[in-house]
């Protein structure tokens, strides 16, 4: 197999109109709230749906207002890794952070001899919000492989896993949120930057290669259940 293939689990896949405006409405959702956290509470309220007045969570129980220096840095806890061969579970955490980091080592990570491109694919919805108005699936579906290509690379056995350096809530995110402390408490959904390592590997070439990743997930943490993604953004906020 050609190393070129490899690139493929960040591929876009094509979809319909309507899977392509749900992921610019959540893209430009948590974006502008790294900007101005008034633009996220207009969209995530667009439906009339009324504010909760619970606590934003924040790691380490940070007041809303000051997000503590752990929660707004890259976290201590050791870093997730993608192990080959296991279908990706989501942890049970309030932690955005933690629940971030470990989402960018699953969607980083596949193997092609373990399972189908189907079971992965449920798999990764699996750690989707149950919301539907904040689940943007299209964002998923795209990192992973297309059926065909999928059919390609088991046949010469390719598989990735992935190492988490480090995950963070972006500046402006995180200075948004000290500046409006209540906006995000409609839906909870965290702004999430993680950077690590996916190596990837096939017959006839059992050492692969590795490349860096970054990524910006929209991670949803409501104070009365564990955290949950909402999506992956199109950009990288630092």
């Amino acid at each position: 197999m050609q190393k070129r293939s490899a690139p493929a689990f960040r591929s876009g896949n094509p979809g319909g109109a309507s899977r392509v405006r749900r992921r610019a409405l959540l893209g430009t959702t948590v974006l502008v709230a790294l900007v101005a956290l008034a633009g996220l509470l207009a969209y995530l309220t667009r439906d009339g749906r009324a504010s909760s007045t619970a606590p934003v969570p924040t790691p380490g129980s940070a007041s809303p207002s000051t997000p503590s220096s752990a929660a707004a840095s890259p976290s201590n806890s050791p870093p997730p890794t993608g192990h080959a061969g296991a279908l990706p579970a989501p942890p049970t955490t309030h932690d955005p952070i933690a629940f971030g980091k470990s989402a960018a080592a699953a969607l980083w990570s596949y193997d092609t001899r373990a399972y189908s491109q189907p079971q992965l694919l449920a798999a990764l919805h699996g750690w989707l919000t149950r919301e539907s108005k904040y689940a943007d699936t299209a964002s998923i579906d795209a990192l992973v492989p297309s059926a065909v290509l999928w059919k390609e690379m088991a046949a010469n056995s390719q598989f990735a896993t992935a190492t988490v350096n480090e995950g963070h809530f972006p500046d402006s995110f995180t200075q948004a949120l000290q500046a409006d402390p209540g906006a995000l408490t409609t839906a909870y959904i965290y702004a999430v930057t993680v950077s690590g390592t996916q190596s990837i590997a096939w017959n006839g070439s059992p050492a692969g290669g590795a490349e860096g990743r970054t990524t910006t997930l929209a991670v949803q943490c409501r104070p009365s259940q564990p955290c949950a993604l909402a999506g992956v953004l199109p950009a990288v906020a630092p």
